[in-house]
C-alpha cells in the first residue's frame, strides 16, 4: 500500500484522513451484510447472488463514469491486466461464498474467521514470495489457526453444517490472496478488479440459479443489499486503502468483525455459540496484537 499522502485538507487533495475515513465507512458498511441477507427469504442462494451482483455493477460503473469519465472508466478497465482479474476472481468467489455460506451458518462465524485475513495474507507472502515473516507474526497466525479451530469445532461436533465454516474459511483465503495480489501491484487500480468481480459473480448466479424471480419488496432489499452494501463498501474501501497504511486499513476492518454480529442479534436475534465467541475472541486479540505493533513499526519507519 502507498504511504499516506502529505497533502492538507485544505488544499483539496485526499489525505490519510480522508483514507481511513472511506476505511472504516467501509467496514460499517458491510457489517449490515448479514442484517440484510437475512430479512430475504429466497432459498436458492445463486438468486441472490445474481441480484446482488448486478445491483452492485450498475453502482460501481456508475461510480467509475462519474468519478473518471467514460474515457477514464475504459482506461481503468484495460489497464487493470491480470492483476486486475486474479483480484476480481477473488472478489467473486468471496461475495459468491458469502452468500452461501450464510445457509449454513451463522454470520458471527464467517466475519469473524474473516478478521484473521491479514494474518493468512502474511503466510501466503511467506509461502509464495518469500516475504519475511517476524516472530510475532508467526504466533499471531498460530493464534488466528488456534481460534479458528476453536470457532469451527460446533461444525465438526454436528452442532452445526461444516459447509458454513468450509465456505468462511475459503472467503478468508481468497480475500488474503487478493490483499497479497494488491501489495505487489499496488500501482494498478482496483475499482475495475472489482466491478469486474461482481460480473464474473453475477455471470455464474444466472447460469447457476434455478430461478431469478423476485417480489417486489424484495427487489428493494437486494437493491439495497447489491448497491449500498457491497458495491457501496467495495468503492469506500478500493478508494481509502490507497491513502494509509496496509496495517492501519485492517484494523479500521475490524469495525465489520465487531459490528456484524451484534447487528444480526439486535435485529434478528441470532445469538453467537459459546465456541464461536471464545475462537472470535482469540482470533480479534491475535490480530490487534499484530496489527498495533505493525502500526508502532510503520511509524518509526516513517518518522
Amino acid at each position: 500500500m502507498s504511504q499516506p499522502l502529505p497533502q492538507s485538507a485544505s488544499t483539496g487533495q485526499p489525505t490519510a484522513t480522508h483514507g481511513a475515513a472511506l476505511v472504516l465507512g467501509s467496514a460499517i458498511v458491510w457489517s449490515f451484510g448479514g442484517t440484510l441477507a437475512r430479512f430475504l427469504s429466497i432459498e436458492d442462494g445463486w438468486t441472490i447472488v445474481f441480484w446482488r451482483s448486478l445491483f452492485a455493477a450498475v453502482f460501481l460503473i456508475g461510480f467509475m463514469l462519474l468519478r473518471d469519465g467514460p474515457r477514464g472508466t475504459v482506461t481503468l478497465f484495460r489497464h487493470m491486466g491480470l492483476p486486475g482479474i486474479a483480484v476480481g476472481l477473488c472478489f467473486a468467489i468471496a461475495s459468491t461464498s458469502f452468500i452461501l455460506a450464510l445457509a449454513y451458518t451463522t454470520v458471527a462465524n464467517i466475519v469473524l474467521i474473516q478478521a484473521g485475513v491479514p494474518l493468512i495474507a502474511a503466510l501466503i507472502g511467506w509461502i509464495v514470495f518469500r516475504e519475511r515473516v517476524s516472530l510475532l507474526t508467526w504466533l499471531a497466525i498460530a493464534a488466528v489457526i488456534g481460534g479458528v479451530a476453536i470457532m469451527v469445532s460446533d461444525s465438526v461436533g454436528g452442532t452445526v453444517s461444516p459447509v458454513g465454516d468450509a465456505l468462511a474459511v475459503l472467503i478468508a483465503f481468497v480475500f488474503a490472496l487478493a490483499t497479497v495480489i494488491t501489495r505487489r501491484y499496488a500501482h494498478v487500480r482496483m475499482t475495475p478488479a472489482a466491478c469486474f468481480g461482481t460480473l464474473v459473480a453475477g455471470t455464474v448466479a444466472g447460469i447457476m440459479a434455478s430461478g431469478l424471480s423476485v417480489t417486489l419488496p424484495e427487489l428493494g432489499i437486494l437493491a439495497t443489499f447489491g448497491a449500498l452494501n457491497f458495491g457501496l463498501g467495495l468503492a469506500f474501501f478500493v478508494t481509502g486503502a490507497r491513502l494509509i497504511p496496509s496495517a492501519l486499513a485492517a484494523l479500521l476492518g475490524t469495525a465489520e468483525t465487531i459490528l456484524a454480529p451484534l447487528w444480526v442479534a439486535l435485529i434478528h436475534g441470532e445469538i453467537p455459540s459459546l465456541n464461536t465467541i471464545l475462537g472470535g475472541a482469540v482470533v480479534l486479540v491475535a490480530l490487534l496484537s499484530y496489527l498495533s505493533v505493525e502500526m508502532w513499526r510503520q511509524r518509526r519507519a516513517i518518522g
